[in-house]
């Protein structure tokens, strides 16, 4: 696919969704860490129909699109993004208590911690350790979200998916490849996207789950920060975890413009002054560069960077090092 080309995208987008466009939009206002410049455009997917919609129109012609929704592990680059953004608002949820295991099928729109809460609601067990992420579902079945020693892989029963090649499928778990934070769908961006997904829960009682689920959140509170983030800002080396080897290189505290790293847990990036997605960006090499120079551990982002990025051609990991 295409990005439209900058003097005439904007035209040809107007004629493919008329006064559904938004244009020159400010991704700040779509991201959990208040960070980003602006879209060229934006189409607000309130349904799974109008999300289908969108998403085979730009397929069809040829052209790349992003799909945000909670914005919750993106960092959005201050020099906007080119083409269209599709806001993924489709959040239709329905509890079925009565199957065999009970189930929660949710739109890729919905909230993740809002279908966990609404379980709990009914005395649904399962996804007590959901209750606390910020994201959505879609994000959470894209990127095998995780809290407290599970993963959306023990608990997703199907996704539905619209593939670009072959329409609307129902995938089981196995056909999602998933490894930590990862899945098949994020080793292959642009083919497919979520529509909704079903969860298998247990049955159990409202003040069981509850409880369960406030432990979670009460944990959290202690060893996690408040304020805008982008979430765990890197993923957890094998055999380590990431936050210990940030706080080990002394780099807790640690500020660059309107960003630094949270004295509570140091994968936490935390926007207090206004700051900007390349405070965000120099701020993560800096982290990178020292933990590796350290360790020699090559810290992987979890968060995906949005949008027109110059990266530096210039890599600080020595050629030839192994691990």
């Amino acid at each position: 696919m295409k990005t439209i080309p900058n003097s005439n995208h904007l035209s040809q987008l107007r004629i493919l969704f008329g006064d559904r466009l938004q244009e020159n939009v400010t991704l700040a206002d779509y991201t959990t860490a208040r960070v980003g410049g602006k879209a060229d455009a934006v189409v607000i997917a309130q349904s799974v129909d109008e999300l289908v919609s969108a998403v085979e129109t730009m397929w069809k012609a040829s052209f790349n699109f992003h799909i945000l929704g909670a914005g919750s592990n993106i960092l959005a680059s201050d020099r906007g993004v080119r083409g269209l953004v599709i806001i993924n608002r489709a959040r239709n949820i329905r509890v079925d208590m009565h199957g065999n295991p009970p189930i929660v099928r949710a739109e890729s729109g919905a909230s993740f911690s809002g279908i966990a809460r609404r379980a709990s609601l009914r005395g649904l067990s399962g996804l007590e350790w959901a209750g606390t992420i910020p994201g959505t579902v879609g994000g959470a079945v894209y990127g095998n979200a995780g809290a407290f020693g599970s993963d959306v892989q023990h608990n997703l029963l199907l996704a539905e998916i619209l593939h670009r090649k072959y329409g609307k499928q129902t995938w089981n778990c196995e056909h999602m490849a998933y490894g930590y934070r990862t899945s098949i769908l994020k080793q292959q961006t642009g083919q497919a996207v979520i529509l909704s997904a079903t969860f298998s829960l247990n049955a159990s009682t409202p003040e069981e789950v509850k409880g369960k689920m406030d432990s979670f959140a009460n944990q959290r509170r202690r060893t996690q920060p408040v304020g805008a983030s982008l979430g765990s800002m890197f993923k957890n080396p094998s055999g380590d975890y990431a936050g210990r080897l940030i706080e080990a290189a002394g780099l807790k505290g640690t500020r660059i413009g309107g960003v630094h790293i949270s004295t509570k847990h140091a994968n936490f990036f935390i926007n207090d002054e206004h700051a900007t997605a390349t405070d965000y960006y120099q701020l993560i090499r800096q982290t990178q560069e020292t933990v590796y120079q350290q360790f020699g551990v090559q810290l992987e982002l979890e968060v995906e960077l949005l949008g027109d990025w110059q990266i530096p051609n210039n890599n600080f990991y020595r050629s030839g090092d192994n691990e």
